[in-house]
């Protein structure tokens, strides 16, 4: 530097600074420029033998040559006039000087601006370039005065003296560029104009020169770099330190707003939002080509690299289960990370809150999350492709979206399903291949790099490394296992993988027990990362260093990635909606837009109203269904095994004991179960008349489904009182026991019933015998009709068994052999074969019909018996002991339906009621069944619908308050 001396400046300079030159205003010397000093000095009268250090430099920086020290003599003999003619050019001669004095000023201020400009430039690139790591840096760094009281902060800081003791030593960077700057402009001392003999010994001190240059150039860039990683560390601490005050005062400041949280509805967080948007997005089924692009956090790596400790990390607690070796995550993970008072997890579909404090609910979170994800995994299969949708909040915890995903295994071990590799590939492509998600490339660091399979795939969902973070984990082994820790710097900068990334880390999570905390595993990647050789030796840079920095960068590049998307994804929902609202107006203009769920209220409510339609069946009408139908299923059994054997019989008292003793059985045995079967049977029916005749007036077919299942279930799960059955039994015995018939109307009902019975057998016997022997002759001659040969020999062996029964009219109900043999003789001699068991079969139905014609005739004749009835036939040869029998049949019947009638009103409608009930709502329950039930285009429109308006209403409010956040 140039130092001023005090005399005062020459005539030549203060007019130079004058208005010749333009100044408006004076300057004083020590303001002019050094080069402009040195040109002072030079023309000042004082003659300094000393020349300035800067004249050299005004030289070299000027084409001009050297100026001359005095004003030329006069030529010898010129006398007064030569001096006259000197003093008349010396206005002339004062200009030329003045002239010449700009030149040089101008010459000095251009050279020394090109010098100063080429000192800069050549600091300048000394220094690196940080411009590519300002994504780095999280938003709260640049809104720390929106966030933080700053009244309450500046008493928190520390005093001036220790902050002072922070800063770097500025004297030394001073030393520095001082260095730096000579160096740049060092001067020669001597004179410009160098002689030819001393250009030999000028070259050799300039080469030594540049030689001491570099040498000292390298020393002072390593002093700076130390320099620089010290401040870097120093400010880093402090940083760290104000951070967890901030953590310590916004914590308390979410205490006292929850506090009145009953005073106020709860306004959910950014993150909270964005997650609902995704969770619904998890379930919907896009059509239109609408495809999820919402950012979130995709981890993958390879099977046991690391990334479930990574995540554990960014979220503060041990929350996943844990194995050695063994596949643990089989299904994805979605962790929506916030910030909050206190530090929980919570299940998107549970309302219970994990304490992450407290150990035993870490256990219990763990092993839900263990259930769940063995749940999801269907039979035969390793790995599931159902998302877990889980919520972390917690003091400090950056606000982001993560889906953590299965391992990517090379080689299926035993036990493992034969598609599973395929199957994560799968997964992982789905959610990778989302051009707006976030891929957390996690590389564990103690294997070889050539062994991992993840860097291949990642490399193919995203070629140019736009959205993908690597992260080298398990440094400490690296470091510890590697020859060369140029491999890890390698592997960090991007240089031994063929992936690219936004950005590279490395992290330590932990000495690899189960057991440590998520702060010992904080301190222990402290420790290690300040004493490693790969930070001093310059192998990482701070910035790329433990999972704090990380998760800083994650959440800054995921919600980067959200304000450039989001809007452009409302959008294209807004478009999916008018698309399928369109289609409705122009397909279902008249109906209401009702989603799978409101559609099956509906049919819920219609189902319920039939049931209860069942109270106003009237008593007569239950028991004239009831009885009509309970006859039908009894009356073969009455007929062929009661009334059949015992009318064989030779007397009345023979008849009435065979009677008693097979009704006696029947009750014991059959009666009551098929009684239930036929009030089950009746209520069924009646159920679903009333649904049909619902379904007339209003019905949507499109419940047609859900109803017959409804029924179907209902009935299945529906069981009859033990008890009722008992008392059914002893009230059936009560009534079949009882002979007494008081008057003549239930006689003569007894008979009708009786007669109807017979005639209905006996128009059913002769359908049965019609169809064996085939069609008359007069069918066919009208409808030219033939018999087949097993009819001719039915027909045959008809007609050979009628004239035995006109000779024995009073033939048993059952052939002799020997009147089986007589009959086939007989065929045989009419050219017909014929077997015995045909025989046998054609008689039955033959005696049958006889017999049920001679019982006609008794019934006939016993319509004025009732007489003889009351007289116990004595004296009389008509017996009416089958009249007797009927009656009591119909009246267990009439008593039977009656009490049936009763337990179907009184107790079975209200436990059918009760059974649909619970089957609507086990099957509303169920997602996948009221899928199956509930179909139709007309449905699934409506469920795009409701999930389009709701995704595009979610996102509205989620993107206005992300511009609140702005």
């Amino acid at each position: 530097m140039l130092r001023v001396g005090n005399k005062a400046a020459c005539l030549a300079c203060r007019n130079l600074v004058s208005t010749n030159m333009g100044v408006r205003f004076r300057v004083p010397l020590q303001k002019l420029h050094p080069l402009s000093r040195a040109i002072h000095h030079r023309y000042s009268g004082n003659a300094n033998p000393q020349r300035p250090p800067h004249r050299t430099a005004a030289r070299y920086f000027t084409s001009m040559s050297r100026l001359p020290m005095r004003p030329p003599k006069p030529p010898s003999g010129s006398g007064g006039q030569g001096h006259q003619q000197q003093r008349n050019f010396w206005v002339a001669s004062l200009a030329a000087r003045l002239l010449k004095l700009r030149y040089i000023l101008l010459g000095s201020a251009v050279g020394g601006g090109y010098t100063a400009k080429k000192t800069y430039d050549e600091w300048k690139e000394m220094l690196p370039d940080f411009s590519e790591y300002n994504w780095v840096i999280p938003d709260f760094v640049w809104e720390l005065s929106e966030q933080i009281d700053l009244d309450k902060l500046a008493k928190a800081l520390p005093e001036m003296e220790e902050i002072a003791k922070l800063l770097p030593d500025f004297d030394k960077i001073g030393e520095n560029f001082t260095f730096l700057k000579s160096l740049l402009s060092s001067e020669t001392s001597g004179d410009p104009p160098l002689k030819a003999t001393d250009s030999s010994t000028s070259a050799a001190q300039e080469g030594s020169d540049k030689q001491y240059k570099k040498s000292s150039d390298k020393e002072r860039v390593d002093l700076l770099q130390e320099e620089l990683l010290r401040t870097q560390l120093k400010y880093q601490r402090m940083l760290e330190r104000l951070e967890k005050e901030n953590k310590e005062l916004r914590k308390v400041v979410l205490q006292k707003d929850d506090k009145g949280i009953h005073q106020r509805k709860v306004k959910k967080s950014l993150i909270d939002l964005y997650s609902e948007v995704l969770d619904i997005l998890s379930d919907y089924d896009a059509n239109y080509n609408t495809q999820d692009h919402l950012p979130r956090v995709v981890v993958v790596g390879d099977q046991s690299a690391g990334k479930t400790s990574v995540l554990e990390m960014i979220a503060q607690a041990r929350i996943f289960p844990r194995g050695s070796g063994e596949m643990m995550t089989r299904s994805p993970v979605k962790v929506t990370l916030s910030e909050g008072p206190h530090h929980v997890a919570m299940f998107k579909d549970s309302g219970r809150e994990f304490d992450l404090s407290k150990e035993e609910d870490l256990a219990a979170l763990r092993h839900e999350i263990e259930l769940r994800m063995r749940k999801s995994v269907k039979a035969g299969q390793t790995v599931s492709c159902e998302t877990i949708s889980l919520s972390v909040k917690g003091p400090g915890i950056q606000r982001m979206v993560l889906v953590d995903l299965p391992g990517v295994i090379s080689t299926v071990t035993a036990g493992m399903a034969s598609d599973t590799k395929e199957t994560i590939f799968s997964i992982s492509k789905a959610y990778m291949q989302n051009p707006n998600a976030i891929i957390l490339c996690i590389q564990d660091g103690s294997v070889d790099a050539e062994r991992s399979i993840v860097t291949d795939l990642v490399s193919q969902m995203d070629p140019q490394g736009k959205r993908t973070i690597f992260v080298l984990t398990k440094v400490d082994l690296a470091e510890k296992n590697l020859a060369s820790p140029n491999r890890i710097q390698q592997i960090v900068e991007g240089k031994l993988f063929p992936m690219k990334a936004l950005g590279y880390f490395a992290v330590v999570t932990g000495k690899g027990s189960s057991g440590e905390s998520i702060d010992s595993i904080k301190d222990y990647e402290e420790e290690f990362f300040q004493n490693s050789r790969l930070l001093k030796d310059g192998m990482l840079k701070a910035h790329q260093v433990t999972t704090k920095n990380l998760s800083l960068a994650v959440s800054d590049c995921f919600w980067k990635m959200v304000r450039e998307s989001v809007e452009q994804q409302a959008d294209v929902f807004k478009a999916s909606r008018f698309n399928l609202e369109t289609e409705w107006k122009n397909n279902y203009p008249r109906l209401r837009e009702l989603d799978r769920n409101e559609l099956f209220e509906k049919a819920k409510n219609e189902i319920l109203d039939e049931v209860i339609s069942l109270s106003q069946v009237t008593p007569q009408h239950w028991e004239a269904i009831l009885q009509k139908k309970l006859w039908e299923r009894v009356s073969t059994h009455v007929i062929e095994n009661i009334y059949l054997p015992a009318a064989q019989t030779m007397d009345s008292g023979t008849f009435n004991t065979t009677v008693d003793i097979k009704l006696k059985q029947w009750t014991d045995k059959q009666l009551p179960h098929k009684a239930l079967e036929v009030a089950w049977e009746t209520l069924q029916e009646e159920f679903a008349r009333f649904m049909a005749e619902y379904k007339g007036k209003d019905q949507d077919d499109i419940f047609d489904k859900l109803k017959e299942a409804v029924k179907d279930e209902s009935i299945k799960r529906h069981k009859w009182n033990e008890r009722a059955m008992d008392s059914l039994r002893v009230i059936q015995h009560n009534a079949l026991e009882d002979r007494s018939i008081t008057d003549k109307p239930q006689w003569d009902a007894a008979i009708q019933f009786m007669e109807e019975t017979l005639q209905s057998r006996l128009k059913d016997t002769e359908s049965v015998i019609g169809d064996m022997v085939g069609p008359g002759w007069r069918q066919r001659w009208l409808n030219w009709m033939n018999r087949t040969p097993d009819q001719h020999i039915r027909n045959e062996t008809k007609n050979e068994l009628e004239r035995l029964l006109k000779l024995h009219d009073e033939h048993t109900a059952y052939l002799a052999n020997d009147e089986v043999t007589t009959v086939r003789k007989n065929l045989e001699g009419r050219g017909v074969e014929v077997d015995p068991v045909l025989i046998k079969d054609t008689w039955h139905q033959l005696y049958r019909r006889h017999f049920l014609q001679k019982a006609l005739s008794h019934c006939n004749l016993c319509k004025r018996g009732f007489y003889y009835y009351q007289r116990h036939f004595v004296d009389s040869e008509l017996e009416c002991n089958d009249v007797v029998l009927f009656w009591r049949i119909q009246r267990m019947l009439v008593i039977t339906a009656n009490t049936l009638r009763q337990q179907l009103t009184n107790t079975e409608v209200r436990r059918l009621e009760k059974n649909v009930k619970e089957v609507l709502d086990d099957f509303g329950e169920d997602m996948e069944k009221k899928t199956h039930l509930i179909t139709g285009r007309r449905v699934q429109l409506a469920e795009d619908l409701k999930k389009v308006r709701e995704i595009q209403e979610k996102l509205e409010a989620f993107i206005e308050a992300l511009h609140k956040e702005k």
